[in-house]
Protein backbone atom coordinates (compact mmCIF):
# COMPACT_ATOMS: atom_id res chain seq x y z
CA UNK A 1 0.00 0.00 0.00
CA UNK A 2 1.58 3.31 -0.87
CA UNK A 3 -0.11 6.85 -1.38
CA UNK A 4 0.72 9.16 -4.44
CA UNK A 5 0.37 12.97 -5.42
CA UNK A 6 -2.55 12.92 -6.98
CA UNK A 7 -3.30 15.16 -9.90
CA UNK A 8 -6.15 18.39 -9.07
CA UNK A 9 -8.63 18.64 -11.61
CA UNK A 10 -9.79 22.51 -12.26
CA UNK A 11 -13.17 21.41 -10.24
CA UNK A 12 -14.72 24.42 -8.63
CA UNK A 13 -15.74 24.51 -5.23
CA UNK A 14 -18.92 25.16 -5.67
CA UNK A 15 -19.67 22.45 -7.45
CA UNK A 16 -17.53 19.88 -5.67
CA UNK A 17 -20.11 20.77 -2.76
CA UNK A 18 -23.23 20.54 -4.95
CA UNK A 19 -22.29 17.01 -6.22
CA UNK A 20 -21.95 16.49 -1.92
CA UNK A 21 -25.31 17.92 -1.40
CA UNK A 22 -26.68 15.86 -4.49
CA UNK A 23 -25.38 12.37 -3.32
CA UNK A 24 -26.41 13.15 -0.11
CA UNK A 25 -30.04 13.70 -0.44
CA UNK A 26 -30.17 10.47 -2.84
CA UNK A 27 -29.11 8.58 -0.41
CA UNK A 28 -32.56 6.75 0.89
CA UNK A 29 -33.70 6.15 -3.04
CA UNK A 30 -30.27 4.84 -3.56
CA UNK A 31 -30.86 2.42 -0.63
CA UNK A 32 -34.14 1.39 -1.82
CA UNK A 33 -33.21 0.60 -4.68
CA UNK A 34 -30.65 -1.37 -3.46
CA UNK A 35 -32.51 -3.57 -1.18
CA UNK A 36 -34.54 -4.64 -4.54
CA UNK A 37 -31.60 -5.81 -6.13
CA UNK A 38 -30.34 -7.61 -3.42
CA UNK A 39 -33.88 -9.18 -2.95
CA UNK A 40 -33.30 -10.79 -6.69
CA UNK A 41 -31.29 -14.21 -6.28
CA UNK A 42 -29.58 -13.64 -9.55
CA UNK A 43 -27.27 -16.68 -9.18
CA UNK A 44 -25.59 -17.80 -12.58
CA UNK A 45 -24.59 -20.38 -12.15
CA UNK A 46 -25.75 -23.98 -14.22
CA UNK A 47 -28.85 -25.74 -13.06
CA UNK A 48 -30.16 -22.82 -10.98
CA UNK A 49 -33.63 -20.73 -12.40
CA UNK A 50 -32.08 -18.36 -14.86
CA UNK A 51 -35.10 -16.27 -14.73
CA UNK A 52 -33.99 -14.71 -11.43
CA UNK A 53 -31.05 -13.42 -13.91
CA UNK A 54 -33.60 -12.04 -16.88
CA UNK A 55 -35.12 -10.39 -13.59
CA UNK A 56 -32.04 -8.56 -12.26
CA UNK A 57 -30.91 -7.63 -15.87
CA UNK A 58 -34.80 -6.20 -15.91
CA UNK A 59 -34.07 -3.82 -12.78
CA UNK A 60 -30.84 -3.12 -13.73
CA UNK A 61 -32.12 -1.46 -17.30
CA UNK A 62 -34.97 0.23 -15.31
CA UNK A 63 -32.33 2.51 -13.20
CA UNK A 64 -30.56 3.22 -15.77
CA UNK A 65 -33.77 4.48 -17.78
CA UNK A 66 -35.13 6.20 -14.61
CA UNK A 67 -31.49 8.02 -14.43
CA UNK A 68 -32.39 9.16 -17.55
CA UNK A 69 -30.14 7.23 -20.08
CA UNK A 70 -32.52 6.41 -23.67
CA UNK A 71 -30.14 3.87 -24.84
CA UNK A 72 -30.74 1.29 -22.42
CA UNK A 73 -30.02 -2.40 -23.91
CA UNK A 74 -30.31 -6.37 -22.82
CA UNK A 75 -27.49 -8.32 -24.83
CA UNK A 76 -25.83 -11.51 -24.08
CA UNK A 77 -23.04 -13.43 -26.80
CA UNK A 78 -22.86 -16.78 -26.96
CA UNK A 79 -19.50 -18.01 -25.46
CA UNK A 80 -16.71 -20.44 -27.70
CA UNK A 81 -17.53 -23.29 -26.30
CA UNK A 82 -21.30 -22.74 -28.10
CA UNK A 83 -23.44 -21.66 -24.76
CA UNK A 84 -25.60 -19.01 -24.58
CA UNK A 85 -24.63 -16.14 -21.87
CA UNK A 86 -26.40 -14.76 -19.59
CA UNK A 87 -27.85 -10.90 -20.14
CA UNK A 88 -26.09 -8.02 -19.50
CA UNK A 89 -27.21 -4.30 -19.57
CA UNK A 90 -25.41 -1.87 -22.07
CA UNK A 91 -26.72 1.85 -21.19
CA UNK A 92 -24.87 4.79 -23.53
CA UNK A 93 -25.01 8.39 -23.17
CA UNK A 94 -22.77 9.55 -26.35
CA UNK A 95 -19.72 11.69 -25.52
CA UNK A 96 -19.98 15.15 -27.20
CA UNK A 97 -17.32 16.08 -30.47
CA UNK A 98 -13.74 16.24 -28.56
CA UNK A 99 -14.95 14.88 -25.24
CA UNK A 100 -13.20 11.27 -23.62
CA UNK A 101 -15.65 8.13 -23.22
CA UNK A 102 -15.72 6.37 -19.82
CA UNK A 103 -16.86 2.92 -19.44
CA UNK A 104 -18.39 1.76 -16.20
CA UNK A 105 -18.28 -2.07 -15.21
CA UNK A 106 -19.90 -3.83 -12.38
CA UNK A 107 -21.91 -7.18 -12.11
CA UNK A 108 -26.15 -8.15 -11.14
CA UNK A 109 -25.40 -11.77 -10.70
CA UNK A 110 -24.06 -12.95 -7.15
CA UNK A 111 -22.30 -15.76 -5.47
CA UNK A 112 -25.07 -19.14 -4.35
CA UNK A 113 -26.04 -18.06 -0.30
CA UNK A 114 -24.43 -20.90 0.73
CA UNK A 115 -25.33 -22.90 3.98
CA UNK A 116 -28.15 -20.53 5.32
CA UNK A 117 -27.99 -21.66 8.67
CA UNK A 118 -24.90 -19.57 8.87
CA UNK A 119 -26.77 -16.57 8.28
CA UNK A 120 -27.74 -14.36 10.96
CA UNK A 121 -30.06 -12.20 9.22
CA UNK A 122 -31.98 -13.54 5.46
CA UNK A 123 -29.57 -13.45 2.45
CA UNK A 124 -31.75 -12.01 0.26
CA UNK A 125 -33.33 -9.42 2.69
CA UNK A 126 -31.23 -6.35 2.87
CA UNK A 127 -30.54 -5.77 7.02
CA UNK A 128 -28.74 -2.73 8.65
CA UNK A 129 -26.80 -3.46 11.94
CA UNK A 130 -24.36 -0.84 13.19
CA UNK A 131 -23.48 1.00 10.26
CA UNK A 132 -23.54 -1.64 8.26
CA UNK A 133 -26.07 -3.45 5.44
CA UNK A 134 -26.38 -7.45 5.08
CA UNK A 135 -27.50 -9.57 2.56
CA UNK A 136 -25.93 -11.55 -0.84
CA UNK A 137 -24.69 -9.29 -3.38
CA UNK A 138 -25.70 -6.14 -1.59
CA UNK A 139 -21.59 -5.51 -1.78
CA UNK A 140 -20.23 -8.26 -4.27
CA UNK A 141 -21.87 -6.23 -6.66
CA UNK A 142 -24.67 -4.61 -7.01
CA UNK A 143 -23.38 -1.92 -4.73
CA UNK A 144 -21.05 -1.44 -7.85
CA UNK A 145 -24.06 -0.75 -9.71
CA UNK A 146 -25.62 1.61 -7.47
CA UNK A 147 -22.60 3.53 -7.58
CA UNK A 148 -22.69 3.99 -11.00
CA UNK A 149 -26.74 4.38 -10.84
CA UNK A 150 -25.92 7.16 -7.55
CA UNK A 151 -23.13 8.85 -8.88
CA UNK A 152 -25.01 9.03 -12.21
CA UNK A 153 -28.09 11.20 -10.87
CA UNK A 154 -25.82 13.03 -8.61
CA UNK A 155 -23.97 14.72 -12.12
CA UNK A 156 -27.49 15.08 -13.85
CA UNK A 157 -28.84 16.73 -10.30
CA UNK A 158 -25.91 19.04 -10.76
CA UNK A 159 -25.18 19.42 -14.71
CA UNK A 160 -21.18 18.28 -13.85
CA UNK A 161 -19.23 16.30 -16.24
CA UNK A 162 -21.16 17.33 -19.50
CA UNK A 163 -19.92 15.89 -22.80
CA UNK A 164 -17.98 13.27 -21.17
CA UNK A 165 -19.40 10.00 -22.73
CA UNK A 166 -20.67 7.28 -20.56
CA UNK A 167 -21.21 3.70 -20.81
CA UNK A 168 -22.80 1.25 -18.59
CA UNK A 169 -21.81 -1.95 -18.92
CA UNK A 170 -23.35 -4.43 -16.07
CA UNK A 171 -22.46 -8.35 -16.88
CA UNK A 172 -25.03 -11.11 -15.40
CA UNK A 173 -22.35 -14.23 -14.86
CA UNK A 174 -19.42 -12.57 -13.02
CA UNK A 175 -19.51 -15.22 -10.57
CA UNK A 176 -19.71 -17.98 -12.58
CA UNK A 177 -16.99 -17.27 -14.43
CA UNK A 178 -17.65 -14.46 -17.27
CA UNK A 179 -17.68 -17.25 -19.64
CA UNK A 180 -18.77 -15.16 -22.43
CA UNK A 181 -17.20 -12.41 -21.70
CA UNK A 182 -14.55 -12.63 -24.05
CA UNK A 183 -16.88 -12.97 -27.01
CA UNK A 184 -19.13 -10.13 -25.64
CA UNK A 185 -16.82 -8.04 -26.23
CA UNK A 186 -15.76 -9.20 -29.31
CA UNK A 187 -19.47 -8.81 -30.40
CA UNK A 188 -20.16 -5.14 -28.85
CA UNK A 189 -16.25 -3.92 -29.01
CA UNK A 190 -17.84 -0.24 -30.49
CA UNK A 191 -20.18 -0.23 -28.31
CA UNK A 192 -18.13 -0.27 -25.43
CA UNK A 193 -15.15 1.20 -26.56
CA UNK A 194 -13.59 3.94 -24.31
CA UNK A 195 -11.25 6.24 -22.88
CA UNK A 196 -10.70 5.22 -19.61
CA UNK A 197 -13.09 1.88 -17.77
CA UNK A 198 -14.03 1.73 -14.36
CA UNK A 199 -14.46 -1.55 -12.55
CA UNK A 200 -16.66 -1.28 -9.09
CA UNK A 201 -15.42 -4.48 -8.10
CA UNK A 202 -12.73 -4.74 -5.47
CA UNK A 203 -12.08 -2.83 -1.96
CA UNK A 204 -10.51 -0.53 -0.05
CA UNK A 205 -7.54 -0.71 2.52
CA UNK A 206 -10.06 -0.28 5.47
CA UNK A 207 -13.07 1.78 6.70
CA UNK A 208 -12.49 5.37 6.03
CA UNK A 209 -9.25 4.82 4.03
CA UNK A 210 -10.31 4.52 0.32
CA UNK A 211 -7.95 2.90 -2.08
CA UNK A 212 -7.43 2.44 -5.93
CA UNK A 213 -6.50 -1.46 -6.98
CA UNK A 214 -3.08 -1.32 -8.39
CA UNK A 215 -2.22 -4.59 -9.13
CA UNK A 216 -4.20 -8.12 -9.01
CA UNK A 217 -2.30 -11.67 -8.84
CA UNK A 218 -3.04 -14.14 -11.89
CA UNK A 219 -4.43 -17.06 -11.53
CA UNK A 220 -3.98 -20.66 -12.55
CA UNK A 221 -5.80 -23.65 -11.63
CA UNK A 222 -5.87 -28.05 -12.55
CA UNK A 223 -7.07 -30.79 -11.46
CA UNK A 224 -5.04 -33.99 -10.53
CA UNK A 225 -5.83 -37.59 -10.16
CA UNK A 226 -3.92 -39.94 -7.67
CA UNK A 227 -5.15 -43.51 -8.16
CA UNK A 228 -3.52 -46.66 -6.32
CA UNK A 229 -5.91 -49.67 -7.41
CA UNK A 230 -8.47 -50.71 -10.50
CA UNK A 231 -10.76 -51.30 -8.01
CA UNK A 232 -11.65 -50.74 -4.16
CA UNK A 233 -10.65 -53.42 -1.37
CA UNK A 234 -11.59 -54.58 1.70
CA UNK A 235 -9.35 -52.69 4.14
CA UNK A 236 -9.22 -55.27 6.61
CA UNK A 237 -8.48 -57.75 3.72
CA UNK A 238 -5.65 -56.01 1.80
CA UNK A 239 -4.86 -52.44 4.03
CA UNK A 240 -1.15 -52.60 5.16
CA UNK A 241 0.55 -53.08 1.68
CA UNK A 242 -0.87 -50.42 -0.09
CA UNK A 243 -2.25 -46.83 0.98
CA UNK A 244 -5.50 -45.72 -0.10
CA UNK A 245 -5.55 -42.77 -2.40
CA UNK A 246 -6.49 -40.30 -0.19
CA UNK A 247 -3.52 -40.95 2.02
CA UNK A 248 -1.11 -40.68 -0.99
CA UNK A 249 -2.74 -37.35 -1.82
CA UNK A 250 -2.46 -36.29 1.01
CA UNK A 251 1.14 -36.62 0.83
CA UNK A 252 1.08 -35.64 -2.51
CA UNK A 253 -0.64 -32.18 -1.45
CA UNK A 254 2.24 -31.89 1.02
CA UNK A 255 4.63 -31.22 -1.44
CA UNK A 256 3.59 -27.87 -2.53
CA UNK A 257 4.65 -26.11 0.48
CA UNK A 258 8.06 -26.85 2.91
CA UNK A 259 7.49 -26.76 6.44
CA UNK A 260 7.23 -23.15 6.52
CA UNK A 261 4.57 -22.84 4.50
CA UNK A 262 6.13 -21.63 1.74
CA UNK A 263 5.36 -22.18 -1.59
CA UNK A 264 7.59 -24.95 -3.32
CA UNK A 265 7.12 -25.30 -6.74
CA UNK A 266 9.64 -24.13 -8.79
CA UNK A 267 9.40 -21.51 -11.28
CA UNK A 268 6.87 -19.86 -9.26
CA UNK A 269 7.62 -16.31 -8.62
CA UNK A 270 7.74 -13.78 -5.67
CA UNK A 271 8.26 -10.52 -5.30
CA UNK A 272 9.26 -7.85 -2.85
CA UNK A 273 7.34 -4.19 -3.50
CA UNK A 274 5.27 -3.61 -1.13
CA UNK A 275 6.12 -0.28 0.62
CA UNK A 276 3.76 -0.33 3.69
CA UNK A 277 3.23 -3.61 5.68
CA UNK A 278 -0.01 -4.99 6.54
CA UNK A 279 0.17 -5.82 10.32
CA UNK A 280 -0.03 -9.40 11.50
CA UNK A 281 -2.25 -8.31 14.30
CA UNK A 282 -4.98 -6.78 11.30
CA UNK A 283 -4.89 -9.22 9.01
CA UNK A 284 -5.69 -12.27 11.87
CA UNK A 285 -8.45 -10.55 12.74
CA UNK A 286 -9.59 -9.62 8.69
CA UNK A 287 -9.16 -12.93 7.98
CA UNK A 288 -10.14 -14.80 10.98
CA UNK A 289 -7.20 -16.36 12.06
CA UNK A 290 -7.48 -18.59 14.93
CA UNK A 291 -5.26 -18.44 18.04
CA UNK A 292 -2.39 -20.58 18.19
CA UNK A 293 -2.39 -20.93 14.03
CA UNK A 294 0.91 -19.67 12.66
CA UNK A 295 1.27 -17.78 9.39
CA UNK A 296 2.61 -19.49 6.59
CA UNK A 297 5.43 -18.11 4.37
CA UNK A 298 8.10 -15.03 5.08
CA UNK A 299 8.56 -11.76 4.25
CA UNK A 300 5.87 -8.98 4.59
CA UNK A 301 2.64 -10.19 4.51
CA UNK A 302 1.62 -7.21 2.07
CA UNK A 303 3.93 -9.06 -0.35
CA UNK A 304 2.53 -12.61 0.37
CA UNK A 305 -0.71 -11.42 -0.26
CA UNK A 306 -0.21 -8.66 -3.44
CA UNK A 307 3.26 -10.07 -4.97
CA UNK A 308 3.87 -13.31 -4.29
CA UNK A 309 2.31 -16.70 -5.47
CA UNK A 310 -0.89 -18.88 -3.11
CA UNK A 311 -1.31 -22.78 -3.61
CA UNK A 312 -4.97 -23.89 -2.20
CA UNK A 313 -6.72 -26.89 -2.60
CA UNK A 314 -10.04 -25.94 -3.14
CA UNK A 315 -12.16 -29.44 -3.76
CA UNK A 316 -11.44 -32.98 -2.84
CA UNK A 317 -13.41 -36.08 -4.18
CA UNK A 318 -13.30 -38.39 -1.35
CA UNK A 319 -15.92 -40.46 0.11
CA UNK A 320 -17.78 -38.57 3.03
CA UNK A 321 -17.72 -40.12 6.19
CA UNK A 322 -21.45 -39.97 6.52
CA UNK A 323 -20.97 -42.67 3.45
CA UNK A 324 -17.49 -43.93 4.67
CA UNK A 325 -16.54 -48.09 5.06
CA UNK A 326 -14.18 -50.44 5.42
CA UNK A 327 -12.44 -50.14 2.16
CA UNK A 328 -9.36 -49.05 0.45
CA UNK A 329 -9.95 -45.73 -1.85
CA UNK A 330 -8.48 -46.78 -5.11
CA UNK A 331 -8.63 -43.00 -6.58
CA UNK A 332 -8.97 -39.63 -5.31
CA UNK A 333 -9.43 -36.33 -6.98
CA UNK A 334 -8.34 -32.91 -6.23
CA UNK A 335 -8.59 -29.22 -7.58
CA UNK A 336 -5.76 -26.78 -7.15
CA UNK A 337 -6.27 -23.23 -7.26
CA UNK A 338 -2.62 -21.09 -7.73
CA UNK A 339 -2.42 -17.23 -7.38
CA UNK A 340 -0.44 -16.10 -9.98
CA UNK A 341 2.25 -12.96 -8.73
CA UNK A 342 2.05 -9.65 -10.93
CA UNK A 343 4.56 -9.92 -13.64
CA UNK A 344 4.45 -13.71 -14.44
CA UNK A 345 2.94 -15.59 -17.33
CA UNK A 346 0.09 -17.50 -16.03
CA UNK A 347 1.31 -20.07 -18.85
CA UNK A 348 4.44 -20.09 -17.33
CA UNK A 349 2.89 -20.85 -13.99
CA UNK A 350 0.67 -23.91 -15.00
CA UNK A 351 3.60 -25.08 -16.72
CA UNK A 352 5.70 -24.92 -13.14
CA UNK A 353 2.40 -26.87 -11.50
CA UNK A 354 2.64 -29.33 -14.07
CA UNK A 355 6.18 -30.66 -13.79
CA UNK A 356 5.77 -30.08 -10.02
CA UNK A 357 3.18 -33.18 -9.90
CA UNK A 358 5.18 -34.85 -12.93
CA UNK A 359 8.06 -35.16 -10.81
CA UNK A 360 6.31 -36.55 -7.92
CA UNK A 361 6.90 -40.40 -7.17
CA UNK A 362 4.97 -41.42 -4.13
CA UNK A 363 5.06 -45.54 -3.94
CA UNK A 364 4.78 -45.19 -7.55
CA UNK A 365 1.04 -44.26 -7.46
CA UNK A 366 0.06 -42.99 -10.72
CA UNK A 367 -0.78 -39.32 -10.38
CA UNK A 368 -1.93 -36.73 -12.85
CA UNK A 369 -2.47 -33.17 -13.38
CA UNK A 370 -4.28 -31.25 -15.38
CA UNK A 371 -4.11 -27.29 -15.83
CA UNK A 372 -8.33 -26.20 -16.44
CA UNK A 373 -7.79 -22.12 -16.73
CA UNK A 374 -5.50 -19.24 -16.33
CA UNK A 375 -6.06 -15.66 -16.15
CA UNK A 376 -2.96 -12.91 -15.98
CA UNK A 377 -2.41 -10.59 -13.50
CA UNK A 378 -3.14 -6.45 -13.41
CA UNK A 379 -0.93 -4.40 -12.81
CA UNK A 380 -2.42 -0.21 -13.20
CA UNK A 381 -0.77 2.54 -15.13
CA UNK A 382 -0.62 4.71 -11.93
CA UNK A 383 1.32 7.59 -13.68
CA UNK A 384 -1.56 8.26 -15.99
CA UNK A 385 -3.99 11.21 -15.80
CA UNK A 386 -7.15 8.92 -14.92
CA UNK A 387 -5.60 7.08 -12.13
CA UNK A 388 -4.43 10.09 -10.35
CA UNK A 389 -7.44 12.06 -10.72
CA UNK A 390 -9.82 8.82 -9.13
CA UNK A 391 -7.23 9.83 -6.21
CA UNK A 392 -8.45 12.99 -6.16
CA UNK A 393 -11.09 12.09 -6.08
CA UNK A 394 -11.42 9.32 -3.67
CA UNK A 395 -9.63 11.59 -1.30
CA UNK A 396 -11.57 14.55 -1.24
CA UNK A 397 -14.89 12.40 -0.85
CA UNK A 398 -13.59 10.70 2.06
CA UNK A 399 -11.68 13.91 3.41
CA UNK A 400 -8.72 11.35 3.78
CA UNK A 401 -5.52 10.67 1.54
CA UNK A 402 -6.33 7.51 -0.68
CA UNK A 403 -3.75 5.10 -1.25
CA UNK A 404 -2.68 2.47 -4.02
CA UNK A 405 -3.58 -1.36 -2.57
CA UNK A 406 -2.42 -4.49 -4.31
CA UNK A 407 -4.89 -7.13 -4.09
CA UNK A 408 -4.38 -10.91 -3.76
CA UNK A 409 -7.13 -12.05 -6.19
CA UNK A 410 -7.62 -12.04 -9.42
CA UNK A 411 -10.21 -10.94 -12.16
CA UNK A 412 -9.66 -12.17 -15.34
CA UNK A 413 -11.79 -10.46 -16.97
CA UNK A 414 -9.34 -7.55 -16.86
CA UNK A 415 -7.10 -9.01 -19.46
CA UNK A 416 -9.82 -8.90 -21.35
CA UNK A 417 -10.68 -5.35 -21.26
CA UNK A 418 -7.18 -4.82 -21.76
CA UNK A 419 -6.74 -6.84 -24.82
CA UNK A 420 -9.55 -5.26 -26.60
CA UNK A 421 -9.12 -1.65 -25.45
CA UNK A 422 -5.25 -1.61 -24.94
CA UNK A 423 -5.54 2.30 -25.27
CA UNK A 424 -7.95 2.89 -22.31
CA UNK A 425 -6.83 3.74 -18.96
CA UNK A 426 -8.14 1.29 -16.28
CA UNK A 427 -9.22 1.78 -12.79
CA UNK A 428 -9.93 -0.87 -10.36
CA UNK A 429 -12.66 0.16 -7.58
CA UNK A 430 -14.86 -0.61 -5.24
CA UNK A 431 -16.44 -0.93 -1.70
CA UNK A 432 -15.12 -3.80 -0.36
CA UNK A 433 -13.36 -3.68 3.17
CA UNK A 434 -12.06 -6.43 5.26
CA UNK A 435 -15.49 -6.89 7.47
CA UNK A 436 -17.58 -7.32 4.29
CA UNK A 437 -17.05 -11.05 3.37
CA UNK A 438 -17.87 -11.43 -0.02
CA UNK A 439 -18.87 -14.95 -1.21
CA UNK A 440 -19.26 -15.70 2.98
CA UNK A 441 -22.23 -15.88 4.70
CA UNK A 442 -22.99 -12.75 6.37
CA UNK A 443 -21.56 -10.32 3.39
CA UNK A 444 -21.63 -6.58 4.14
CA UNK A 445 -21.65 -3.29 3.19
CA UNK A 446 -20.07 -0.10 5.30
CA UNK A 447 -22.70 2.39 4.52
CA UNK A 448 -20.61 5.26 5.04
CA UNK A 449 -17.94 4.20 2.69
CA UNK A 450 -20.59 3.45 0.62
CA UNK A 451 -21.97 7.35 0.21
CA UNK A 452 -18.37 8.57 -0.25
CA UNK A 453 -17.99 5.55 -3.17
CA UNK A 454 -21.26 7.48 -5.19
CA UNK A 455 -19.23 10.58 -4.34
CA UNK A 456 -15.86 9.86 -5.73
CA UNK A 457 -17.50 8.43 -8.73
CA UNK A 458 -19.19 11.53 -9.35
CA UNK A 459 -16.02 13.54 -8.93
CA UNK A 460 -14.02 11.43 -10.96
CA UNK A 461 -16.43 12.17 -13.98
CA UNK A 462 -16.52 15.41 -13.69
CA UNK A 463 -12.74 15.94 -13.43
CA UNK A 464 -12.43 14.15 -16.71
CA UNK A 465 -14.91 16.25 -18.01
CA UNK A 466 -12.84 18.74 -16.29
CA UNK A 467 -9.78 17.44 -18.13
CA UNK A 468 -10.83 17.56 -21.45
Amino acid sequence: MSSTQSVHPDVPAETIAALRSAAEQGRERRLQDLAELVAIPSIAWDGLDPAHVEASADKVADLFREAGIDDVRKLSAVSEDGVQGRTAVVARRPAAPGKPTVLMYAHHDVQPVGDEDLWDTPPFVTTERDGRLYGRGVADDKAGIMIHVGALRAINDVAAAEGVGLTYFIEGEEEAGSPSFAAFLDEYKELLAADVIVVADSGNWKVGEPALTSSLRGMTAGVFEVSVLDHAVHSGMYGGPVLDAPTVAARLISTLHDDQGRVAVKGLQAHHRAEVDYPEADFRVDAGVLDGVRLAGEGSIADRLWHGPAISVIGLDVTSVALSSNTIAPVCRGKVSVRVAPGQDPADAARAMEEHFAAQDILGAKITYRTTETGPAFSADLDGTAAQTEMWALSEAWGTPAVYMGTGGSIPFVADLTAHFPEAQILITGVEDPDTRAHSANESLHLGDFDKAVLAEALLLTGIAAQA
